[in-house]
C-alpha cells in the first residue's frame, strides 16, 4: 500500500481528507546495545516503513484503525493506560506529546506498514515516530526532528514501557538517503557516514521474534546500569576496560561488550570513509561473537544464521540485530552478488517454519516527513 492508497481508504472509511506522514524502519549497522549506555551506534534508515493518515475527529478520543491487525480501537485521550495491546504506541505517542505540552486533538488515524514485526528492524520505532509525526501535524505544534525523536523515544519507554534507548527513534528521524549515522547517544548527535555504493545490506530473519518488553533485554540493561553504579559512574561509556577488573564476572562481560562495541563502532566508521567493506565485515563479525559470549544476547538459531551468512561467497561479515535473543541477522554484502548470496544462505539455513527465510535487500533511506499529495 502507498500513501495515495492509504488516503483514499481513509476517505471512503471516514469521509475526510487526512495528511499522511511516514516513517521508517532502520537497520543498526553495528553498535548494539550502547545506546542505553551513553555509547556509539551506527544505524540507517531503510525503505520500509510506518504510514500514518490522521484527521481531526472533534471528539475527545482517538480511532485507531490498522490495515494489517484488521481492527478498529478508541482510545480517549484524557488518561493514557497501557493495555499491552498494539494500540499503545499510538495512545502512548499522544501521552508524550501532551506532556511535552502539545494540544493534542481528537483524531481519526489509518495505520500502514511493511516494516517486518519482531524481526529486529524497529517496527514499533517506525509507528511511534509516524504517529508523533501526524498528531503534531494535525495539531499545528511546530517542532524540530530531535523534538520529534525524543518525544517518540519518551512515548515507547514512559508510556508503552519498553526499556529501549534512543537509537530507533533517531535513526527513523534522521536517516538519510545514501549515509549511515555515527550517533553519539550521550550527546544524541549525529554525523552522517557515506555508504558505499559497492556494498549492500542484507537481512534475513531467523525466525525467532522477539520483544524488548519481554525477557533477556530488560535483565541486560540492568546488568549494564548495575555496572556502571558499581564503578560510580552514570554510564558504562564513561567506563574503560582497565576498570573492569573492579566487576563481578557477569558485570564484567556485559560492560566489555559495551566498551569494545563502541570500539568497533568507530573504526567502522573510519573503515566507510575507506570504502574498506572488509574490514567493515570483520567489525561486524566481532561484534557478534561479543553479543554471543559477553552480552550472552543471540540464541542458537541467529548463531548458525550469522555463521553461515559470513561464511557465504559474496558477503563480507555478518550479526545479530536488534534488541537480542532472536531477530533478524544483518549481513553487509556486495551489491552484484547479494542475491546470490541471499540464495545461498537460505539454501543452508533451516527456516523453523520449514519455509525459506524471509529476506530482503536495502540501502540507507531517507528519514521521516510528511508524504506531500
Amino acid at each position: 500500500m502507498d500513501a495515495r492508497t492509504l488516503r483514499d481508504e481513509f476517505l471512503a472509511r471516514f469521509g475526510r481528507s487526512p495528511r499522511v506522514f511516514r516513517a521508517p524502519g532502520r537497520v543498526n549497522l553495528i553498535g548494539e546495545h550502547t545506546d542505553y549506555s551513553g555509547g556509539f551506534a551506527m544505524p540507517c534508515a531503510i525503505d520500509k516503513a510506518c504510514l500514518a493518515a490522521a484527521a481531526r475527529n472533534g471528539t475527545d478520543a482517538l480511532r485507531i484503525a490498522s490495515v494489517e491487525m484488521e481492527e478498529t480501537i478508541e482510545r480517549p485521550l484524557a488518561r493514557f493506560q497501557a493495555q499491552g495491546h498494539w494500540s499503545d504506541y499510538v495512545a502512548g505517542a499522544a501521552a508524550a506529546l501532551q506532556e511535552a505540552g502539545v494540544e493534542v486533538p481528537g483524531a481519526d488515524l489509518i495505520i500502514w506498514s511493511d516494516v517486518p514485526l519482531g524481526a529486529g528492524v524497529s517496527s514499533s520505532a517506525a509507528l511511534g515516530v509516524a504517529v508523533t509525526l501526524a498528531l503534531a501535524g494535525i495539531a499545528g505544534a511546530d517542532q524540530t526532528r530531535e523534538q520529534t525523536a525524543r518525544i517518540a523515544w519518551r512515548a515507547e519507554t514512559g508510556f508503552v514501557g519498553a526499556p529501549c534507548g534512543p537509537l530507533d527513534q533517531f535513526a527513523s528521524v534522521f536517516g538519510a538517503p545514501g549515509s549511515a549515522l555515527v550517533l553519539d547517544c550521550r550527546s544524541l548527535r549525529a554525523e552522517l557516514a557515506p555508504f558505499p555504493t559497492a556494498v549492500t545490506l542484507l537481512v534475513v530473519e531467523s525466525g525467532i521474534h522477539h520483544a524488548v518488553r519481554e525477557g533477556g533485554y530488560p535483565a541486560r540493561r540492568a546488568d549494564c546500569e548495575a555496572a556502571a553504579a558499581s564503578l560510580g559512574i552514570a554510564l558504562l561509556r564513561e567506563a574503560s576496560l582497565a576498570d573492569l577488573h573492579l566487576l563481578p564476572p557477569r558485570l564484567q562481560r556485559r560492560a566489555r561488550h559495551v566498551l569494545s562495541e563502541n570500539a568497533r563502532v568507530l573504526a567502522a566508521a573510519e573503515a566507510l570513509k575507506q570504502a574498506d567493506a572488509a574490514s567493515f565485515g570483520a567489525l561486524m563479525n566481532a561484534a557478534h561473537a561479543s553479543l554471543r559470549d559477553d552480552f550472552e544476547a543471540t540464541c542458537p538459531e541467529t548463531d548458525a544464521l550469522a555463521a553461515i551468512a559470513a561464511s557465504t561467497p559474496g558477503v563480507f561479515g555478518a550479526r545479530q540485530m536488534g534488541g537480542g535473543f532472536g531477530g533478524c541477522v544483518l549481513a553487509l554484502a556486495e551489491t552484484d552478488k547479494a542475491e546470490a548470496a541471499a540464495a545461498a544462505i537460505l539454501a543452508r539455513y533451516s527456516h523453523p517454519s520449514g519455509s525459506p527465510a524471509p529476506w530482503f535487500l536495502c540501502r540507507p533511506a531517507g528519514g521521516a516527513a510528511e508524504v506531500v499529495l
